[in-house]
């Protein structure tokens, strides 16, 4: 009999034993999942279209130019391309040329997104978008576009003394203060909105162009305008990339003294040095 009771209390503690232990586990397992989920929502990745090979600027886009790059998804979820984009982006073209691996975004491409959420969608990362007083003459008699690329050119008028160091005259300077700049919209018209026209230059008369520039280029044009400066845009082929540097401030005297070397050499490069 007391065998028994001994054998019945053993089985009870260990029934006791593996339950206790089967609770332990569950509740280290349900706090590993915890962590596991805590570390997976910090860390996660994402699928995104990334440039399978180097393309050139203008490259009308074909499947086998993207392909799919893992990438974590802070601060890219929503704004990188994912494989379910790919069916609208194919036939589009780019606006800059990219190297193999790099990720493509809406920017990227002529047009941006076309349910895009406004302007903002289409600025890309750690860029801005500037509006300037432009109009006529000085956006290329009005032919600037969304997606065009354009160079600044501003011109101040200072006082100084003249000649006789007595006499306060305007001097008027003129200088190019950015290079090959991406046109985000003229007037109200954006690329989303004008690439479903099919008359290219329809959206009629502009007198502000937006740019996208950088936070420091920005102040730059902001500065110019405050002081009144007259700001014009040279129009430049999309996918001329040329930067010209040390470009000298031009004047009177800049131009009274160059204009003969500057025909010139304008003479010699038509003629193909000849």
């Amino acid at each position: 009999m007391k065998q028994k009771i001994v054998l019945v209390v053993s089985i009870a503690v260990g029934l006791l034993a593996a339950v206790l232990t089967r609770t332990y586990l569950a509740s280290k397992d349900a706090e590993i999942q915890q962590l596991k989920s805590a570390f997976l929502k910090k860390h996660q990745t994402i699928e995104v279209l990334c440039f399978a090979r180097e393309v050139p600027s203008g490259t009308i886009l074909a499947k086998s130019d993207l392909g799919l790059k893992t990438v974590p998804a802070s601060g890219l979820r929503g704004q990188a391309l994912t494989e379910e984009h790919v069916i609208e982006v194919i036939g589009r073209k780019v606006l800059n040329g990219h190297k193999e691996g790099e990720l493509l975004f809406w920017a990227d491409i002529e047009g941006g997104n076309p349910i895009g959420g406004g302007l903002a969608a289409d600025i890309r990362k750690k860029m801005r978008a500037v509006s300037v007083n432009c109009a006529g003459a000085a956006a290329v008699s009005g032919m600037v576009r969304p997606n065009d690329h354009v160079d600044v050119i501003a011109s101040f008028s200072f006082p100084k003394l003249a000649a006789d160091g007595r006499t306060m005259i305007q001097e008027i300077v003129t200088c190019t203060i950015l290079q090959n700049v991406l046109v985000l919209a003229t007037g109200k018209e954006t690329a989303k909105s004008s690439i479903a026209r099919s008359d290219a230059f329809g959206a009629g008369s502009y007198s502000m162009v937006t740019l996208e520039v950088t936070p420091r280029e920005a102040e730059m044009l902001v500065f110019a305008e405050q002081i009144k400066g007259r700001i014009s845009l040279a129009l430049r082929n999309r996918n001329d990339t040329y930067y010209e540097k040390e470009l000298p401030q031009v004047d009177f005297e800049k131009i009274r003294g160059e204009i003969e070397s500057l025909n010139q050499k304008r003479q010699g490069e038509l003629n193909g040095g000849r």
